[in-house]
């Protein structure tokens, strides 16, 4: 009876860590093109406004923060076009609004890009300013709460589906 009750201990260990293992990888790799127009070129004002947030990559995480002592994602946004004598609301919910809306398509540097990262919802709670546009793929700046202002990728599988709409502001 205890090798029968041992061996299905072993088994549900085994099983279950191949299955969290395989799990993990797949989705690591999983990438998604982005159809962008190869013909919108940059223009200064946006290369200014993503030149600028760049100074920020590597600053923390801090709720409400605008400095490089630490920020949030809408910090980064409002700090970022403030520099640049563009005015903008603070808020990512404001932020969702103002401007006018852009398909992803036409997205060109220093649009915002915005996303719903909470579970089971669509409404807008982060927001990135886009830094590089290249065909099948759109790069923009952000401050995770995680790792702080950080490049990623809307090729990357979570950001992918996490995207909700591009604003233009200038």
């Amino acid at each position: 009876m205890k090798k029968i009750i041992l061996l299905i201990c072993v088994i549900t260990v085994l099983t279950s860590c191949k299955a969290k293992k395989s799990y993990s990888t797949a989705n690591k790799r999983q990438t998604h093109t982005v159809k962008v127009n190869p013909n919108i070129k940059p223009t200064q004002e946006g290369v200014a406004i993503a030149r600028y947030a760049k100074k920020f990559n590597g600053t923390r995480y801090k709720y409400g923060g605008t400095t490089k002592r630490g920020m949030d994602c809408s910090g980064l946004v409002y700090t970022t076009f403030k520099n640049n004598n563009v005015s903008v609301p603070r808020t990512t919910g404001s932020l969702s609004s103002y401007g006018d809306w852009v398909d992803l398509k036409e997205v060109n540097v220093g649009d915002l890009v915005f996303f719903a990262t909470k579970k089971n919802s669509r409404k807008v709670n982060h927001v990135g300013i886009v830094t590089n546009v290249q065909t099948g793929n759109v790069e923009f700046i952000h401050a995770s709460t995680s790792r702080g202002v950080m490049i990623s990728s809307l090729a990357e599988k979570y950001w992918y589906f996490a995207f909700v709409q591009a604003r233009r502001v200038l």
